[in-house]
This record gives C-alpha cells, sequence and structure tokens, in this order.
C-alpha cells in the first residue's frame, strides 16, 4: 500500500492520540488540585510531576530500540493498555476512601513507565505512514494533540470538578485508553510489520542509533538545539506562574494560560493546513528568534494584556521551530532506525526540562533575594534573561553552515 494512501491512517492515529492528551491532562490537573488541597504543598505538586515525567525519559532510549525491533503499532496497544493500570489503581483507592499520597504517586510512576514505550513508537509510525511531503502537515497536527493538555484539559477539569470530583476525572482517563488502543489495533491493519527476523544485542542497538545520529553532520547539533528549546521553554513553564501570582490571582492565571497556550493552537492548525515545504532552516531559527522575544518581553510588565500578547506570541513560534526541527531530523534518519534514533534523541532533548525543573526555581528565589522584590522579580528576571538566550542561539543558529547543508541533503 502507497504511503500517500495511508494519510487517512494517521488522522486516525493523531485523533486518538488528541483524545489521549486530553484525557491524560484532564488527570494531571485534577491529582495536582487534589494534593495541593489534601497537603497545601506545593513540594508535593513538584514530585508529582517530576514522577510523571522521569521514568518516561529514562526509559526513551530502550522503548526506542523496541520500537525497531516489535510491531510499532502493537507496542503502542500495550503501554496505552497498562499505563492505564496506574490510573485505575489510584481510582480503585480513591474509591476506598482518601487515596494517601504514596498510592498516587505509584500509581503516576506506573503510568509514566508504560507510557514510555508509546511514544516512539507513535513518532516512528508516522514515519511508516507518510511520504516526506506529508511530514510538516503531520508534525501541525502532532502539536496541536500535544497542546490539547495545556488548552483545553484544565477548561473542562474544572468544568468536571464544578459537578462533580476527581474520581469521575479518572474514570474518563481510564476510558480514552481503551479508545485509544482501539485506535491503534485499526492502524495496525494493513501496515507491514518492522520487526526484523532476528535481533541484534540491545546496547548494539543503542549504539546503532547513536551511529545514526552522528553519521551526518549537523544533525547532532540539531538535537542540542531541541535540549535548549526544552530548557528554554521548561523554564517558561514554571516561573511563569510564580510571575504572574505575585501581582495576580489564580483566575487571571487561568485565562493567560489559556489565551498564551491557544497561539500554539493557532500555529497547530496552520501549519496542518499548508505545513512548511522548504526553508526549514530558515523557519527554524525565525520561530526561535520570535518565541525568544515573546518571552523576554512576557516578563517586562505587569499589565495582563501586554502579557497575554507576548504570551500568544510565544506560543504561536514554538510550533514553527518544532516543526522545522522534525522535519529536518526526521527526513535525515532511516524508517528502520526511526525507533530507537527518535529514544535517544527524545532523552537528550527533554533532559533540558530536567535542567529547567532543577534549577529555576532555585535561580528565581536566590535573584528574589538579591533585588530584595521576591520571588515575581526573580521569575521576570529568570524569564527575561532565558527569552533573550534563545534569540541569541537563534541567530547564531542562522549562520551554521552544517545545519544548511543538512537541509540540502533531505529536501
Amino acid at each position: 500500500m502507497e504511503k500517500k494512501s495511508n494519510y487517512f491512517k494517521f488522522i486516525l492515529l493523531w485523533a486518538g492520540e488528541l483524545i489521549s492528551s486530553i484525557g491524560g491532562g484532564l488527570t494531571s490537573f485534577g491529582l495536582g488540585l487534589y494534593i495541593f488541597q489534601k497537603t497545601g504543598s506545593a513540594a508535593d505538586m513538584a514530585l508529582l510531576t517530576l514522577l510523571g515525567f522521569l521514568p518516561g525519559l529514562i526509559l526513551k532510549v530502550p522503548a526506542g530500540v523496541l520500537a525497531d525491533r516489535y510491531d510499532r503499532r502493537l507496542l503502542m496497544m500495550i503501554g496505552d493498555g497498562l499505563s492505564g493500570l496506574g490510573v485505575l489503581f489510584i481510582l480503585l483507592c480513591m474509591l476506598r476512601g482518601e487515596a494517601a499520597l504514596w498510592q498516587i504517586y505509584l500509581g503516576t510512576t506506573v503510568s509514566s513507565v508504560f507510557s514510555a514505550l508509546l511514544e516512539p513508537s507513535f513518532t516512528a509510525t508516522i514515519s511508516d505512514l507518510l511520504t516526506k511531503e506529508q511530514y510538516s502537515k503531520a508534525n501541525g497536527l502532532v502539536s496541536m494533540a500535544g497542546s490539547a493538555r495545556y488548552l483545553f484539559s484544565p477548561v473542562l477539569a474544572g468544568f468536571i470538578l464544578a459537578v462533580s470530583d476527581i474520581k469521575l476525572i479518572l474514570i474518563i482517563d481510564i476510558c480514552t485508553f481503551f479508545l485509544t488502543v482501539i485506535v491503534a489495533a485499526v492502524v495496525r491493519k494493513g501496515i507491514v510489520s518492522n520487526a526484523p527476523e532476528s535481533h541484534e544485542p540491545f546496547l548494539k542497538s543503542i549504539k546503532e542509533g547513536w551511529n545514526v545520529i552522528t553519521a551526518k553532520k549537523g544533525l547532532l547539533l540539531l538535537i542540542f538545539v531541541t535540549t535548549l528549546i526544552c530548557l528554554f521553554i521548561g523554564i517558561f513553564q514554571v516561573l511563569a506562574e510564580p510571575f504572574i501570582l505575585s501581582f495576580s490571582d489564580s483566575k487571571t492565571l487561568g485565562i493567560v494560560e489559556t489565551v498564551a497556550a491557544s497561539g500554539m493552537l493557532v500555529s497547530s492548525i496552520l501549519l496542518g493546513m499548508i505545513g512548511i515545504k522548504k526553508h526549514f532552516v530558515r523557519a527554524l531559527w525565525a520561530g526561535l528568534a520570535v518565541a525568544g522575544a515573546g518571552m523576554a518581553l512576557f516578563a517586562v510588565t505587569e499589565n495582563i494584556y501586554v502579557i497575554c500578547i507576548f504570551g500568544f506570541l510565544f506560543f504561536a513560534a514554538i510550533p514553527f521551530a518544532n516543526n522545522s526541527l522534525d522535519y529536518l531530523v526526521r527526513a535525515s534518519i532511516p524508517s528502520e532506525y526511526q525507533g530507537r534514533a527518535w529514544g535517544l534523541l527524545g532523552f537528550i532533548s527533554q533532559l533540558g526540562y530536567v535542567a529547567a525543573y532543577a534549577l529555576s526555581g532555585v535561580t528565581a528565589d536566590t535573584m528574589g533575594m538579591i533585588t530584595g522584590k521576591g520571588v515575581g522579580t526573580g521569575s521576570a528576571i529568570t524569564v527575561i534573561f532565558s527569552g533573550i538566550c534563545m534569540a541569541v542561539v537563534a541567530l547564531i543558529l542562522s549562520g551554521i553552515r552544517r545545519i544548511r547543508v543538512l537541509e540540502a541533503s533531505v529536501v
């Protein structure tokens, strides 16, 4: 079957991912609020976020190898199905009374561990289904699915919690797991499995994925750029809230987050309709430059309207950079190595988030103490500095010959 005839299957798979993203966002929002109401501790909420993130990061590389060894659609079904067990465990604990913190943490960790199987297989499946010409449009839709948990889930969770409680949110999320498993099973039909007849040693598979990444000049540099993007986005995600809450309330914060995240939605829809057909490097550095400017200007004033405008600008620019970056990396990697290569790429790039989560809060507190104006000012200074750094990285990137050579080799 020609890849061009598989676009409908991609849309079906994407729709399942969109619903799964919304369901996961509902649970994340609901459990975070549940823990905060139970303990009043931001540290306990942060630990929940960490446990939901780190297992998936640590397991990205082996999950990528498995995606190249076994049927990717089957791995998606297993990952989605078993990750639902963690949410089910939390629900059962709550049905017996209030869930203890350790029970919530355990369920979140279990869900994150099995979810790690999903991402490399999902990303590699896109390459299995589509042609290079379709990658850009597909990436725009994938970005929109990823942003759905930030744009739609908080609003939906707030409405659900107004009429019911956290248990209904968990039930809805569990139902989305069944739906995505069914979608993966439907997509699996008619697609030849990528599983090889014999398996090479596991560490050798990882090494081969690394060799593929480093074989082309400029590709490793792009991965480094991805890590920096994750670092800057992570800093913005962590510190935007204390910055706004230092002079406003939680209701205003929710409005600002919705308006800002809608920038990513608008850009993702636009890219899903028209895509980027050429000048990927130019779109990459321009997107980063605009995002950096939006981040820096976001924190220079306490005017909510100005903050919303530049928050929207930041999130609207990020999909253009991600889209271009994804195309350049995806088109540079042979299909049979996509799983392990994306596993390594995801692990390396998302170390930027780990650094952001570990350093941004400490940096903001320190700057707040140095200036004597508190964490709000410290957060603003850190965000502004990060935005300037992102813009500088973009300008440097525009002049690197290796990146332009890489684009010429894949376009």
